[in-house]
């Protein structure tokens, strides 16, 4: 039997009283693209940030390659090869971007300058504006930042929240362009995402979460229609073909 690179057996959040993640367990192999939509509050975000060590997880385990990294504090979990993109971007405002990106090869160590110059080869706008405050990028070239980012650390798995969050419809084909092709050249790809459609099409399975649970389903085939769609997003009962 071949280990999963990611898998969540049990796992729970809770903020307070607040239960945001509900027993949630999945598996993701090496080398697969898997996204996770839902609406706004399902508790993508909150799984995510549990995996990678954000915020602590109440119950249930994290293993990856199959050794537990659940209760390791966030930036151990970078150099085990786990990254997160947030959502919302979070550049350093203040600092270049070229101090953004060697800010994060510094965090596991990778100072080895061919690294940054393979960033800008793959994102040419990042090295345009290599001495320009990152706060001063649009919103399309500070994701190409922190994605950027997020590769100087060389992570075994790759999570984003919320990639297109914000961006131009240009923008977000571009972006769900690079994920393909990290997903090509062998990158482990967990995608949270609200726009469903584009990641049905773009991954190799959909999970689909409401309420802090996992849905029993992948998404593909099942669900085909909007009507379908809506239905889960809302939480409600689908109902099936006769």
């Amino acid at each position: 039997m071949i280990t999963p690179l990611l898998e969540v057996d049990g796992l729970r959040v809770a903020y307070g009283r607040i239960t945001a993640v509900r027993d949630v367990s999945l598996q993701i192999a090496q080398g697969e693209f898997v996204g996770l939509i839902g609406a706004n509050g399902a508790g993508k975000s909150s799984t995510l940030n549990a995996i990678a060590g954000i915020v602590p997880a109440a119950a249930g385990d994290v293993t990856l390659a199959g050794s537990s990294i659940r209760g390791e504090p966030a930036e151990r979990i970078v150099r085990r090869g786990v990254s997160l993109v947030p959502e919302g971007r979070q550049v350093f405002t203040r600092l270049t971007t070229e101090e953004n990106l060697r800010l994060a090869a510094g965090t596991t160590g990778n100072h080895d300058r061919n690294a940054i110059t393979q960033i800008y080869e793959r994102f040419p706008v990042l090295e345009r504006y290599r001495k320009t405050a990152a706060g001063r990028l649009s919103g399309g070239e500070q994701q190409q930042l922190v994605i950027g980012r997020a590769l100087l650390t060389r992570p075994t798995l790759l999570m984003l929240d919320e990639p297109s969050l914000g961006l131009a419809p240009k923008i977000v084909d571009d972006v769900f362009a690079l994920l393909g092709e990290l997903r090509d050249e062998g990158t482990t790809i967990f995608l949270v995402e609200q726009n469903a459609a584009k990641t049905i099409a773009a991954v190799d399975r959909t999970l689909v979460m409401t309420n802090g649970v996992i849905e029993p389903l992948e998404v593909h085939s099942e669900l085909q229609t909007t009507e379908e769609l809506v239905a889960v997003y809302l939480g409600r009962e689908r109902t099936r073909p006769e």
